[in-house]
């Protein structure tokens, strides 16, 4: 997906409730309760992350050096921002760089037929992503996958990069040119070679977006058995080279888990595939994959019309229903990762971020809050905990990080405050909260003990961590 999106989420109809603060009781709530269950452990967390493909880092590259510093600080800062752990890339598939939004491939000419020598050209720069990706390292990142949405035109049978069209090669899908195949594969793996030759580790790689879209930019169609049997071509390159293989990147949640029991029931392909993905568009993440391997909830934002700011409106691409997404897809899906689509861009976007380029600004969304307070405080290999609240109108989620410290989210979905008895592990507790005008506001927590009374503000999401 990248510039059509499906409707996802039913509307949310309360108001914003701007200006409101933590506020903290002495004593118990009303019994209403919510409990941490540590011997419950769910999901290994990969992390949580944003894409800036289709060259919109060029966007922020146009901005004045502050404002670029400012950015990166609200993505990547675990201080300042998201502290964002993934990077998806795109990689490119188009003949030419021009104009804006075509990503170029990095064999933009058909170097002869499929057994040909290839001829990889590199400018070091891929749309603006290798610079991003060395920020994104200097943060501290150090998950980066690199996708493609399509091979170049020439590998297919429609001659486009763009418009679907299908592999040459792939069973029922028959070229003059010949089977790309394999060619496709060493193709894919070469683009992760430039980026090491830049220092940048490409940790995940895919060769598919959307398979079940025709788009008419990059596209390229796999039915599930065409995108089995391409897993079993890529597998061993992908193996070699040191890279976890994704797939597939559906359109929407149901529709991959077509892709992946296809591939689950393959008893070749199901040992080389690393990670299975699955986007949002199509339908919800509504129960997990079925797959023991970690799922990515690898791409989302939601549909809409223009450029919003606002917590909770109404409008289904506020930032509560941000919260709400990532909340679904960690508790119902069981994902180890949650990627944005796009961390900025221009226009009437639902990017987390506004790019005015003609007069040299940005605005910042309250969706880049709503993924911060999950993002900058969970971290790579936490784990998701049990938990459970009495109350109804609380969504909650819990998670230990590496270090032993405990997350605790709470999305409280009633259009009043709700008193709570919080329990968790015991130690300094610090709440943070995100609504109509709070962006990960902090409060410390009185006390050690585990069991602390909180009052949760009306359509609010609060975390809590625990060290």
């Amino acid at each position: 997906m990248s510039r059509r999106h499906k409707a996802l989420l039913a509307p949310v109809l309360a108001l914003p409730l701007a200006g409101l603060t933590p506020a903290i009781a002495e004593s118990a709530s009303h019994g209403t309760r919510i409990d941490v269950d540590h011997r419950t452990v769910h999901q290994k967390i990969d992390g949580f992350g944003i894409s800036q493909a289709f060259r919109r880092m060029e966007l922020i590259e146009q901005l004045p050096a502050n404002q670029q510093r400012e950015i990166l600080d609200l993505w990547l800062s675990k201080e300042k921002g998201a502290g964002a752990s993934i990077l998806r890339l795109g990689i490119g598939s188009s003949a030419t760089g021009s104009p804006y939004d075509l990503m170029e491939s990095i064999q933009p000419v058909d170097p002869g037929g499929p057994n040909a020598t290839p001829n990889y050209v590199w400018d070091g720069k891929d749309g603006g992503q290798v610079w991003l990706a060395k920020e994104a390292k200097r943060y501290g990142v150090k998950r980066f996958y690199a996708d493609a949405w399509s091979a170049p035109g020439y590998m297919k049978d429609n001659g486009s990069d763009s418009n679907g069209g299908s592999l040459c090669g792939l069973a029922g899908v028959t070229c003059a040119s010949g089977d790309w195949r394999t060619a496709y594969a060493k193709y894919l793996v070469q683009y992760a070679k430039f980026y090491k030759q830049e220092g940048i580790k490409i940790t995940d790689i895919g060769f598919t977006n959307e398979p079940d879209w025709t788009a008419v930019y990059a596209s390229m169609r796999f039915t599930p058995a065409q995108a089995t049997e391409m897993v079993r071509v890529m597998g061993p390159y992908a193996r070699q080279a040191g890279l976890n293989l994704v797939c597939c990147d559906s359109f929407g949640w149901n529709e991959s888990k077509a892709y992946t029991a296809a591939i689950e029931a393959d008893p070749v392909a199901r040992r080389y595939v690393d990670v299975h993905a699955g986007h949002t568009y199509a339908s919800p993440v509504d129960a997990p994959l079925p797959t023991n391997r970690p799922v990515w909830m690898s791409e989302w934002n939601p549909n809409g019309d223009t450029w919003n700011v606002n917590w909770d409106d109404g409008s289904g691409w506020d930032g509560f229903t941000i919260a709400s997404a990532i909340h679904d897809a960690m508790t119902l899906g069981n994902a180890s990762a949650y990627v944005y689509w796009f961390g900025a861009s221009r226009g009437a976007t639902r990017a987390l971020l506004q790019v005015d380029v003609p007069n040299q600004t940005y605005s910042v969304s309250k969706r880049l809050w709503a993924l911060a307070a999950y993002s900058r405080f969970i971290r790579p290999d936490a784990v998701r905990l049990g938990i459970s609240a009495t109350d109804p109108a609380l969504r909650v989620s819990a998670f230990r990080n590496k270090d032993g410290s405990e997350v605790v989210e709470i999305l409280n979905t009633a259009t009043t405050a709700v008193s709570t008895t919080l329990s968790t592990k015991s130690g300094k507790a610090t709440l943070y909260l995100t609504d109509g005008g709070n962006s990960l506001a902090p409060t410390v927590l009185p006390g050690r003990h585990g069991h602390r009374s909180v009052t949760l503000q009306p359509r609010s999401l609060t975390t809590v961590v625990v060290r």
